[in-house]
């Protein structure tokens, strides 16, 4: 019964749409019909600005972690219920509750978890994602390859194998939540940083 109540809190805190709010209250618009169609801070950075892509970052970085946070507060010491109450949250971003399950991709979120459960990890594949995009040009790209390399570093850390396997069942979501960037890069038509 715990592990439920803590991984269905994940996945409803999750579920939380920051990047959707932010535009519906400062433009009055849905930002699922605008760029990329995205809810997350790169889409919603487009139209209103850096600073509130950070903002949607940081939030949607949060909204995972602290379910994780708070189950450890609450005793909860079991690897694979702190793994899955963060999946869950992954999962409610992706598929949110509260937009019929049609949400983000789950990177920035998919980090703020990794933090919360071990923050070596999440800053090792944070400037992964630094590298990566920079080098690229594309965010779809550093977001993908930085996210496949988290397993490596919970494996060089000694993480427990709950990280391990959860952050390898992000790392596919991911991908798949990518599908459309990936057929983008392949036909050249993929939009860089800063364009």
């Amino acid at each position: 019964m715990t592990a439920f109540i803590w991984v269905l809190a994940g996945y409803l805190f999750g579920s939380i749409p920051a990047g959707y709010l932010i535009v519906q209250i400062l433009l009055g618009r849905d930002i699922r019909t605008m760029g990329s169609g995205n809810i997350g801070a790169t889409n919603v950075s487009r139209f209103v600005g850096k600073r509130w892509g950070v903002v949607v970052a940081l939030f949607d970085m949060a909204k995972g972690g602290l379910v994780v946070l708070a189950a450890r507060l609450a005793g909860v010491q079991d690897p694979w219920i702190l793994a899955l109450s963060g999946f869950a949250g992954v999962c409610g971003h992706n598929f949110p509750l509260w937009l019929r399950f049609k949400g983000g991709k789950g990177v920035a979120t998919s980090f703020g978890v990794v933090f919360f459960w071990n923050p070596i990890p999440a800053a090792a594949g944070g400037i992964v994602w630094y590298l990566v995009m920079r080098l690229s040009g594309y965010v779809s790209v550093g977001s993908m390859v930085s996210l496949a390399t988290v397993p490596v570093w919970f494996l060089l850390v000694g993480g427990s194998s709950a990280y391990v396997w959860t952050s390898v069942a992000m790392a596919l979501l991911a991908v798949v939540r990518h599908r459309s960037n990936i057929i983008n890069l392949i036909r050249g038509e993929e939009g860089r940083t800063g364009s």
